[in-house]
């Protein structure tokens, strides 16, 4: 199990050393194509794994959990690490015509790749400490990406980026401390069995509320979410969809990790508290982006508020609503990825990403349209498309627990959300461009490899949302092992180490 679980972490760690070796040549970028296609396949054969046989971990080095460094699939971390694949895969091809020599002479494709295997292993690790470590490495890579130009506003965006994030670090590590304190260990499946002796509960949901913290800062929930508008708008396109898709996900799949498999003790109150932070999450961000003008700062603050969505099923914390958490995790990072994909081209064509100031695209360029409009209308929740199924989920949960303001708040940031995708609509697709200059595709410099990637997640998000029952059933599979960690943790222990009344409920 060792080398399944280790191959989609090698591989981009090896492709980054060659794309580096080659970063004064073409071929670096091909490289890093080539690494990440590896990658799908590695990310698709631990997927058939864990299908097959459900939660899987692996040793490093031998060493017997919980003492030495432990990686586990179940069937939420394997399918983060699929869409991790097909979201590196799609930015390595739009990279091909994006990323310029230049930035490829900066380390760009290296970075990218280190980003990947960060995030790759920040969802395989079975530890907390080792998520800290990989949390590091997604840092280290994704300010290097953005400050790559080196223009004051990058600078002034990676700042505050980095800074925000190293006070999220300083809380995640001083919880890391205290936790291991109460409970003599860092293994989640170990922390599973183990919290539930601690005797001092209140020092446990103040170290909960560290971690939640911590978590948010990542996720980009409210309030600490202004360093993600101030810096997403600012790197080459490529970096702002890996980032939209893939960054923030990682503080949600942490707190949905955390928060179920070891701070389940006081739901009442830390859930209630996550209730609340999702629901300031989703208006403020809808707010944001009605507020804003520029193509990308809009689907920067969208990513706010679709986080709050996540973070709403899991405060809720039923097995609809964490369903419904899952589904729109991974709806999420296509269509969003997508969008900044899309606002690169747009870009491309008219000179600008002012949508009062550009136009014309869908005159000169209709199937760019309708590229746009199936993430679009996906985003804000339109049938028979992903978004569409996955706010529904979210509403009904919200509805069976009698949460009638938290559904109402949810369905009027889906409104909002279709004023600030029309509006780009109208601005920057249907009106005349102010140039008189028509955007045309067809002329466009490398567009096969910026078309490429964008119909291929395009066609995946039609393919969820046209046929949504196995991605359901395979949602609620995996809310099932986050409610009930007796796989996971006999995964990693074995089944010795679970509590006798686990024992007594899952023998034959």
């Amino acid at each position: 199990m060792s080398w399944y679980l280790s191959l989609p972490l090698i591989l981009p760690f090896a492709t980054a050393i060659i794309c580096y070796l080659l970063r004064d040549r073409p071929a670096g970028a091909w490289v890093s194509v080539l690494g990440s296609g590896l990658g799908l396949v590695a990310a698709i054969i631990l997927m058939a794994l864990v299908l097959e046989n459900g939660v899987v971990a692996g040793q490093m080095g031998s060493w017997p959990a919980p003492f030495g460094i432990t990686l586990v699939a179940d069937l939420l971390s394997a399918v983060m690490v699929l869409i991790t694949a097909i979201t590196a895969l799609a930015v390595a091809i739009y990279a091909l015509s994006d990323v310029d020599a230049r930035h490829g002479q900066l380390g760009y494709h290296a970075l990218f790749q280190v980003l990947i295997a960060g995030v790759t292993g920040a969802f395989l690790t079975g530890d907390l400490f080792n998520l800290y470590v990989w949390f590091e490495v997604m840092l280290i890579a994704s300010f290097g990406l953005l400050i790559l130009n080196g223009d004051k506003e990058q600078i002034d965006g990676g700042v505050k980026y980095v800074a925000l994030n190293l006070i999220s670090t300083i809380l995640f590590l001083t919880g890391i401390g205290l936790l291991y304190g109460q409970t003599g260990t860092l293994n989640f499946a170990d922390l599973a069995v183990k919290v539930d002796d601690v005797d001092n509960k209140a020092l446990l949901t103040i170290i909960a509320m560290m971690f939640m913290v911590a978590f948010s800062v990542k996720a980009a929930a409210f309030p600490l979410f202004f360093w993600l508008p101030a810096a997403y708008h600012t790197p080459s396109f490529s970096v702002s969809a890996v980032f939209a898709g893939l960054l923030t996900k990682v503080g949600v799949y942490a707190l949905m990790r955390t928060f179920t498999l070891v701070f389940d003790h006081d739901v009442g109150y830390t859930h209630t508290i996550l209730l609340w932070v999702a629901c300031f999450t989703m208006v403020t961000g809808v707010l944001g982006a009605a507020a804003q003008s520029d193509f990308r700062k809009i689907l920067s603050f969208h990513i706010i508020s679709q986080i709050g969505y996540m973070i709403l099923g899991l405060a809720i914390y039923t097995p609809l609503a964490i369903v419904g958490a899952v589904f729109y995790l991974v709806h999420h990072i296509i269509v969003k990825a997508n969008l900044f994909l899309i606002a690169g081209i747009s870009e491309r064509l008219t000179g600008g990403s002012d949508v009062f100031k550009i136009g014309g695209l869908y005159r000169a360029s209709p199937f760019l349209a309708v590229l746009f409009l199936i993430p679009a209308f996906s985003l804000a929740g339109f049938p028979p498309l992903s978004g569409f199924w996955a706010k529904y989920i979210i509403v009904k949960a919200s509805l069976d627990e009698g949460l009638w303001v938290v559904a109402f708040i949810a369905l009027a940031v889906g409104l909002m959300t279709i004023y600030s995708m029309t509006k780009i609509w109208a601005e920057a697709f249907w009106k005349d461009h102010p140039k008189g200059i028509e955007p045309r595709l067809a002329t466009l410099p490398g567009r096969r490899a910026l078309l490429v990637p964008v119909i291929g997640l395009a066609l995946l998000t039609m393919v969820i949302g046209l046929m949504p029952e196995p991605f359901v059933i395979f949602a609620e599979r995996s809310a099932a092992q986050l409610l009930d960690s007796t796989a996971y943790i006999t995964a990693v222990l074995g089944a010795d180490a679970l509590p006798a009344a686990a024992v007594s409920e899952v023998a034959p």
